[in-house]
């Protein structure tokens, strides 16, 4: 009789990298003199790294061979050429411009497009989005479903695009005054859910509808055809990477951080199928990122890339990927912990207004729950909350946003099932004493993206 089996890692270890559990008294010296901001701690006073999954990628053996061949000839080079035939291959778009992260690709293509009056629609922006967007002038607007947010709802794609809300914001701003379109997959600020194959193509019907650009922000497509191959009938028998394809083919224009699923350190793409837009492009990134085929990378990152969107569809390692993350949140789930449900695909979210109850919205619980988390075990994780997305009105009081979320974002092929035994383990303290826990001030906050460099007091 066949028996369920410990989910084992699919790769063997071949380098290690120390890393040192210090004592919490050392750990709540190291938070105050950061502000109480992991953002500002060092990484050498971190034991388990969740902030964020960007970047923080173990990258393979056959990554690492790739970048001995790298080309770093300054035009035209033979791991441009690499990168480009991958990248059109999976997009099928014939425009492809590389960057050094991706939000260089979203100031590139929103600084085209956005300006003073206009207007972006997405189903949730994303902080650099958001920020590169507003940077222009111009307004981003959020469609979720009503009960995404609800971290007890159970719906397979909570990702998606409310299709009539969208609607309903084109006709009051009039769709000249609409810059795009954008889907984010999976959906990152919305607990890492997925979107359904179904709502980009109704986001098709309604682009073309009012002849509007469509942009998919892929960064985590791979991980999205997960989802779809098992949730969404009909692509049951599809491949990863034709569903990603798919999908991506119905946007006029993809952006992607190669730090996600292109499970690479560095890099970012902008995929157009438009000429004239991908020349005015082209020209804005010649002047801020480097020649149109290099971006700001070196070859071997173009060529650690180009081998990083191959592996990333592996259906071994998909699985593995999809089926640990959702280890750390059921086990999350089954301590009482509040998170967003179904677990997405590279980060759990704990609702930590619902955690700490007594610690109001502009007493920032979320940042109070990414201090403790920090301080009970060296864990270091971001905010999703007022913090990141909170506004000020024009009496100076906090808008505060619709969630109050902390990410534990995993890096790929970097931890293993002990390390995230470790993280359930500390939320047994942070049980033990939630009701001990206080809130926060804001000491400093600069304009834009205040969560990078804020700095907070306890209260």
């Amino acid at each position: 009789m066949s028996k369920t089996r410990t989910l084992a890692e699919p790769f063997k270890i071949k380098m290690v990298e120390p890393i040192r559990l210090t004592t919490e008294e050392y750990r709540i010296d190291v938070l105050k003199k950061a502000g109480y901001n992991p953002f500002l701690i060092r990484s050498d006073d971190v034991y388990i790294d969740l902030l964020t999954d960007s970047g923080t990628s173990a990258m393979s053996d056959h990554q690492w061979a790739g970048i001995m061949l790298g080309d770093e000839s300054y035009a035209g080079a033979h791991s441009w050429e690499h990168l480009e035939k991958v990248v059109k291959d999976l997009t099928g778009m014939p425009y492809v411009l590389p960057t050094h992260q991706g939000r260089a690709a979203e100031r590139i293509l929103y600084g085209i497009l956005g300006g003073k009056g206009k207007v972006f629609i997405s189903n949730t922006h994303f902080d650099t989005t958001r920020a590169n967007i507003e940077f222009t002038g111009a307004e981003a607007f959020d469609c979720l479903h009503e009960n995404a947010l609800d971290t007890a709802t159970l719906m397979p794609f909570k990702g998606n695009m409310d299709i009539q809300k969208a609607r309903e914001l084109i006709k009051i701003y009039g769709k000249q005054n609409i810059g795009a379109l954008i889907l984010t997959v999976t959906n990152n600020s919305a607990g890492g859910q997925p979107v359904s194959m179904q709502n980009a193509k109704e986001l098709r019907q309604l682009c073309d509808e009012f002849g509007l650009l469509f942009v998919i922000d892929g960064c985590r497509v791979a991980e999205n055809s997960y989802f779809i191959k098992h949730r969404e009938p009909g692509y049951g028998e599809n491949t990863y990477r034709e569903i990603a394809h798919e999908m991506i083919y119905l946007a006029d224009a993809f952006i992607m951080s190669a730090k996600k699923d292109g499970l690479a350190n560095i890099g970012g793409l902008l995929v157009m199928k438009d000429e004239a837009l991908a020349q005015k492009c082209t020209n804005l990134l010649i002047i801020s990122e480097g020649f149109a085929t290099y971006g700001g990378l070196t070859g071997r990152d173009m060529e650690a890339i180009a081998i990083g969107l191959d592996e990333v569809f592996d259906p071994d390692y998909l699985h593995y990927r999809i089926k640990s993350t959702e280890y750390l949140g059921r086990h999350l789930d089954e301590k009482g912990i509040p998170v967003i449900k179904p677990f997405g695909g590279h980060a759990i979210y704990v609702d930590a207004g619902k955690l700490y109850p007594h610690i109001p919205a502009d007493k920032y619980p979320g940042q109070a729950l990414v201090c403790d988390l920090y301080t009970k075990g060296g864990i270091r994780c971001v905010e999703v909350g007022s913090v990141m997305f909170g506004k000020y009105n024009e009496h100076g009081h906090l808008l505060a946003a619709k969630t109050e979320l902390v990410r534990l974002a995993i890096p790929r092929r970097v931890y293993t099932q002990s390390h995230i035994e470790y993280v359930i383990d500390v939320f047994d303290d942070i049980i033990e004493d939630k009701q001990k826990t206080t809130g926060l001030k804001i000491t400093y906050e600069p304009p834009f993206l205040r969560h990078f460099t804020a700095r907070f007091e306890r209260l």
